[in-house]
């Protein structure tokens, strides 16, 4: 196999380092500080004009981050794991149970 020499290889076209006066300037930044309740801070850069969030998702923990230290937001409550059964008795009380279970039992051995 012939191998032929190319100044480019292994390169493309528009990636080498480019200076600002090829991209032109940045539009002028403020860097905002987030932090979660687990004391994580994130700093985000955002352009002068644009409206900063008051919160921001911490990208360590998922937890909401606000812009005060000391007064972090707090996450939203969500509901714990719960298992079929635990679903059912949100349904239905004990003795509701107790007639479906004496109801199924009666239907499968043919006394009803």
């Amino acid at each position: 196999m012939a191998r032929g020499s190319s100044n480019i290889r292994g390169a493309r076209i528009g990636s080498g380092p480019l200076g600002e006066p090829e991209r032109g300037d940045l539009a002028p930044r403020t860097t905002v500080s987030f932090w979660c309740s687990n004391g994580h801070q994130t700093q985000r850069n955002f352009a002068i004009e644009a409206e900063v969030p008051q919160t921001w998702d911490c990208p360590r923990c998922g937890l909401p981050a606000g812009r005060d230290r000391d007064d972090v937001p707090v996450a939203e409550g969500h509901a714990p794991y719960m298992t079929h059964m635990g679903y059912v008795r949100q349904r239905r009380s004990q003795e509701d149970g107790e007639t479906l279970l004496n109801e199924a039992l009666a239907k499968l051995r043919g006394t009803s």
